[in-house]
């Protein structure tokens, strides 16, 4: 197995097979591991076939709830750019959440939604920490599952929102939210540089 997808330290040592099930997600790319095939292996075999929205796709599965609302709101950044006072809301709350992952901040990325422009795909981000602990949100609505999958969707969604709107760098672009997310997944903090190897 290729060294970068080796110490993922913080993905699941369940097979791959059982939490795709879990989050209710086919990939498209047809699979020659085994069903008890384990992440490491997984990945390698997609990246091998070249198939990046299904590596992006599994990646947001096997990353933990708050590392994968930070990898959704670092693909925001990547085209919004640095903080300032005009970022959109649903991205503040969803990046405080992270550093806080209280309920408070959970119910304020929740209120982030509601008055969010229409095309702020940034909700993406408030989305996958709504759904972060498998619930429909915090107080009443913990006592209620979300959707399947559904902040691992929200997750690959804003992935893939800023892979559109950087697609003029499409390939090198999702090279680097894949080894953004591996970093993460080793128990680093993202801020990586694009690695050809």
């Amino acid at each position: 197995m290729k060294q970068k997808f080796m110490g993922l330290e913080k993905f699941p040592k369940d097979p791959v097979a059982k939490l795709l099930s879990r989050a209710n997600v086919i990939l498209k790319t047809p699979l020659t591991s085994p069903p008890t095939a384990l992440a490491g292996v997984v990945l390698q075999e997609l990246e091998e076939k070249g198939a990046m929205v299904d590596l992006l796709r599994l990646l947001a599965i096997l990353l933990p709830p708050r590392e994968r609302v930070w990898w959704a709101c670092m693909a925001a950044r990547d085209y919004i750019g640095p903080r300032s006072d005009k970022d959109p809301p649903s991205l503040v709350a969803s990046e405080t959440w992270v550093f806080n992952p209280s309920d408070e901040n959970r119910d304020a990325a929740r209120n982030s939604m509601d008055h969010a422009y229409v095309d702020d795909d940034t909700v993406n981000c408030a989305l996958a920490v709504l759904y972060a602990d498998g619930t429909l949100g915090p107080g009443d609505l913990a006592q209620y599952p979300a959707p399947a999958g559904a902040s691992e969707t929200a997750a690959f969604a804003m992935n893939m929102v800023a892979l559109g709107e950087l697609s003029d760098k499409f390939e090198e672009h999702g090279k680097l939210l894949i080894d953004r997310a591996l970093d993460i997944g080793r128990g680093g903090n993202g801020k990586v540089v694009l690695n050809e190897a």
